[in-house]
């Protein structure tokens, strides 16, 4: 995706000084050169930890360990003097605020920046220059000063799954008695539930079911379809497609050319998490990174666009936020299928993992973020605030630092609510959130395709209590 021509804008420093002066016209043919390649990746030692805890008090066996002076007492020396951790430690690309105003003017201007700038952003960039640069961004994309929402419903047909994610408070394992597999009677009631609510379709996910067939999804799909043939259906992360792999026997260009023609529309991006495989495995994660991104490639190499996600709070090095976005935006190039991109928090209650990591992330740390998703992944239209994990307050501040839509009024949600995300919202609290960022309301499908605006019919799902 080509970006359109840049605002004029005087620089950096007049936004966090607030003088007059301009900054220096920058080496642009160094920041088009500068693409850090994969051998950056093994540097020669790790960044210091003292801006973010290390993640190493919790790995599993076999996994690397890096010890508090930032070496790998087990790295092995490649022939340039690199040390080799195994696990491809990251580094800013430099370490000073106004470096990093280098960074954001390059950005700007139209230069790609690298993952190494991209952490560098994160860790020490001045703070108002970075969210003023993550707006101007947004204003390239979406110039007409609207932000978007959704009416729709997340419909969970099935806790039962047979991974045990260590973030996960949603899931049962088979032979659970608290183990629920929705009807089809039942899934079809929540639809029409939907439809009478001002909901334009549904964000359908579920746990791992073992025992269900490609032909339950088919015909669940249809049945769907043939009742609301317009009923938005944005159904079934990467994880449960690759897990349909094992239960049918079926290549994934097979098993989703059967669900999109049975009226799958999009594909949401759970089980992202962070696609770096040494904190997936200690998390045990569903599916690594490679499968999970195979999944998203094959359906937009069929016309099926999907979302993608991450999850910061797993304990994760901060490096790993950044090698996750280069994965999204080297798959992005390839294919143009992501539709959008939606940061989040961990929630710990009832987790695991929350017995080891109890703090959620600070709203600045997730804000610094999502202002660096911004300008990262300048080839993905949409950026979405996740309100559901840090509120509507931080959702209002989130649509001033990058994002340009607030997600969904979710009419039912149950999977990050039980984690501990207990924020709600009316559809009338989220025109107003978006109103006060000095934006207009506009409303939307799952596929972030624009909806005529409407009278407010009802908010949320309390009547249905």
């Amino acid at each position: 995706m080509k970006i359109a021509k840049p605002h004029t804008w005087t620089g950096v420093e007049n936004i966090r000084d607030s003088g007059e002066s301009t900054l220096p016209g920058c080496d642009r043919e160094r920041w088009r050169n500068e693409r850090h390649d994969l051998t950056i990746r093994w540097s020669r030692i790790a960044w210091s930890r003292a801006v973010y805890p290390p993640a190493n008090q919790d790995r599993d066996e076999g996994v690397p360990v890096i010890d508090k002076s930032g070496v790998d007492p087990n790295a092995v020396t490649d022939p340039t003097g690199n040390t080799l951790s195994g696990i491809g430690i990251l580094t800013p690309s430099c370490e000073s605020a106004g470096d990093c105003d280098k960074i954001l003017q390059a950005a700007i201007e139209g230069t790609r920046i690298s993952a190494a700038d991209a952490l560098a952003l994160a860790l020490h960039a001045d703070e108002n220059a970075l969210f003023v640069t993550a707006n101007r961004i947004r204003e390239k994309f979406h110039a007409d000063s609207v932000v978007t929402y959704v009416v729709d419903r997340n419909i969970n047909y099935s806790n039962i799954c047979t991974s045990v994610c260590s973030f996960c408070a949603f899931y049962r394992k088979p032979g659970d008695p608290d183990g629920y597999l929705l009807s089809l009677d039942e899934i079809h009631q929540k639809v029409d539930e939907t439809i009478e609510l001002g909901g334009s379709g549904t964000l359908m996910q579920g746990g791992l079911h073992p025992d269900l067939p490609l032909s339950w999804y088919t015909e669940m799909l249809q049945s769907i379809k043939e009742r609301h043939p317009d009923f938005y259906l944005h159904c079934f992360s990467p994880t449960e497609i690759h897990a349909l792999k094992s239960i049918t026997g079926l290549e994934l260009e097979e098993i989703l050319g059967q669900l999109k023609a049975a009226g799958l529309d999009s594909i949401p991006g759970g089980g992202g998490e962070i696609l770096v495989d040494a904190i997936r495995k200690r998390r045990r994660s569903s599916c690594s990174t490679d499968e999970w991104l195979a999944v998203s490639a094959t359906a937009h190499r069929l016309g099926i666009p999907t979302t993608a996600t991450m999850m910061i709070g797993l304990g994760e090095d901060v490096w790993m936020r950044a090698e996750h976005l280069e994965r999204i935006r080297d798959v992005q190039d390839q294919t143009g299928g992501f539709i959008s991109f939606i940061p989040w928090t961990f929630q710990p209650d009832n987790t695991a993992l929350g017995k080891k990591i109890t703090d959620r992330v600070p709203p600045r740390e997730y804000s610094r973020w999502l202002a660096v998703s911004r300008i990262f992944l300048d080839n993905i239209e949409n950026l979405q605030v996740s309100w559901l994990t840090v509120g509507l307050e931080e959702g209002r501040l989130g649509l001033q630092r990058g994002a340009n839509d607030l997600g969904s009024v979710m009419i039912e949600e149950n999977v990050i609510s039980v984690a501990g995300a207990n924020h709600t919202a009316t559809e009338t609290m989220l025109r107003e959130t978006i109103e006060q960022a000095g934006f207009t309301p506009g409303l939307r499908n799952a596929g972030y395709q624009r909806l005529p605006d409407r009278p407010v019919p009802i908010s949320t799902g309390e009547e249905l209590a």
